[in-house]
């Protein structure tokens, strides 16, 4: 099995076209890309309004909670039954399936960053004339981008894994390898396509995890070297 996964990278065939692996690469970011720009445009501000007011965290963790346990299989043949969604308009539910599952590490992740702002830098904020939106801008969102990052990795993460399921209406994606080849029993073919998602998959997080650090402040990075009696730099 392994000596036909290197055969089948090594195959030219399936580098160029419209099903080889670049074309099926770009088309996958670009379902995942979509549904996390939707899910951002969704989550920010209300974990952004959560994390400020401190108001409506247990009814949102609920709902994050209900939204994680949906099976996202069945959630889309749901949704393309219940829409009477053709092939043509296929790219509907599975969009919405990817941004229910992208909305709850999103959410977290920026109402969770804005409560861990120390209170004694918000009260200096406010204490030196800065507005809501100042606050909010300057001070709060900075101080939690770190953590905003971390969910936006885990969203990633998640979507990444699941966009294969668009294949499932007919559309096209790193999912092809999976469904077509399952359906003639490829296993080389279905095995090339789950290598591909887990390499897009840990990528995307070594790019994200770079992006986390450097969007961390200074003074909150952990020092090398220090142990735990070490006293902060």
């Amino acid at each position: 099995m392994i000596a036909d996964l290197f055969a089948w990278f090594a195959d030219p065939a399936h580098w160029s076209g419209e099903n080889g692996v670049p074309a099926r690469v770009l088309e996958h970011l670009g379902y995942s890309a979509l549904a996390l720009l939707l899910a951002a445009a969704i989550a920010l501000p209300v974990g952004v309004w959560i994390g400020h007011t401190g108001k409506g965290r247990r009814a949102v963790v609920a709902l994050s909670s209900a939204l994680r346990a949906l099976p996202t299989l069945g959630l889309l043949t749901f949704l393309a039954i219940v829409l009477q969604i053709g092939l043509r308009q296929a790219l509907i539910p599975t969009v919405i399936v990817l941004v229910v599952l992208a909305v709850p590490p999103l959410l977290a992740g920026t109402y969770a960053g804005l409560q861990a702002v120390p209170r004694e830098v918000v009260h200096a904020a406010r204490a030196h004339g800065h507005s809501t939106a100042q606050l909010i801008g300057a001070v709060e969102l900075p101080l939690a981008l770190p953590m905003i990052v971390g969910g936006l990795r885990s969203a990633v993460l998640q979507v990444l894994a699941t966009t294969s399921v668009a294949a499932y209406l007919g559309l096209g994606g790193l999912g092809r390898y999976l469904f077509d080849a399952l359906a003639v029993q490829d296993y080389p073919t279905m095995l090339a396509g789950a290598v591909l998602i887990a390499l897009l998959a840990l990528v995307s997080d070594a790019v994200l995890l770079t992006a986390q650090r450097l969007v961390t402040p200074r003074g909150l990075r952990p020092h090398r070297g220090a142990g735990p009696g070490s006293a902060p730099a």
